[in-house]
């Protein structure tokens, strides 16, 4: 690190668990955010501000003026543009060292294909099972730890998963690809503005522990946030030796 980095980054530093070797890890990963809306709009500034070296953000879809409730990386000005264009000015005002690419398009099979060999860690944060369980699936083939978060109404709920550790279970080994489950959005049920900011925050800090490697990361472990009554339940999970993605992998 040069004289400006140690200076931006010294209150990391101080820290034991992360010091000088723990900032240099930040500063030469690449992290991939898929969603820049509610939780890709908490997740990734605080990567950013934190120092780590490259961020991917993916996103296809316009700002509108329902996401500025929430989605703290848009302004009224960005109403219209690419979330990941309008999420990438953010970001590189808030930290010009910090290289930022971006993705217009949606994410698919392909698009990961090529983009996973490359990254240290994945953030989904998008909002539909379909889509969760494809970044899933690619992650377990390209063995990148992946951290989950999803927030809806009053309710959010993060974990990580690490197919590198063979004791860790996929987001499928929870929620079965065969299931059925009902889609609903937060344009028909609503959200609570300051929930994606706790989850997203909470994805960011998952994705720096398991960067520097320090901590408990929440491997084999589910939090749930209740925004009504501010309590956080744990639920433990392991892996699903019949898991339709992971079951064989290990």
């Amino acid at each position: 690190m040069n004289d400006e980095q140690l200076l931006r980054y010294s209150r990391h530093v101080l820290l034991e668990d992360i010091d000088v070797a723990g900032q240099e890890k930040l500063l030469t990963a690449h992290t991939l955010v898929i969603g820049a809306g509610g939780l890709g709009s908490a997740a990734a500034p605080y990567l950013a501000a934190a120092g780590v070296g490259k961020i991917t953000l993916v996103d296809h879809d316009q700002v509108e003026l329902t996401n500025l409730q929430r989605q703290i990386m848009h302004t009224q000005e960005s109403i219209g543009q690419n979330k990941a264009a309008s999420g990438k000015s953010f970001l590189q005002r808030l930290n010009p060292g910090v290289v930022v690419d971006t993705i217009e398009a949606k994410a698919d099979d392909s698009l990961l294909d090529q983009l996973l060999p490359t990254v240290n860690i994945v953030l989904d944060c998008t909002d539909n099972f379909a889509t969760r369980h494809m970044i899933n699936r690619l992650c377990v083939k390209h063995q990148v730890p992946l951290v989950s978060g999803s927030a809806l109404r009053f309710d959010g709920q993060i974990s990580v998963f690490d197919s590198r550790h063979k004791t860790s279970p996929c987001y499928a080994c929870i929620f079965s690809p065969e299931e059925q489950f009902e889609e609903v959005s937060c344009a028909s049920m609503g959200i609570f503005s300051p929930l994606v900011g706790i989850i997203g925050a909470m994805q960011a800090a998952q994705a720096l522990q398991v960067l520097i490697g320090f901590g408990e990361p929440l491997v084999g472990r589910m939090l749930l946030w209740n925004a009504r009554n501010t309590q956080i339940d744990e639920i433990r999970i392991s892996r699903n030796t019949g898991c339709l993605v992971c079951g064989q992998t290990h």
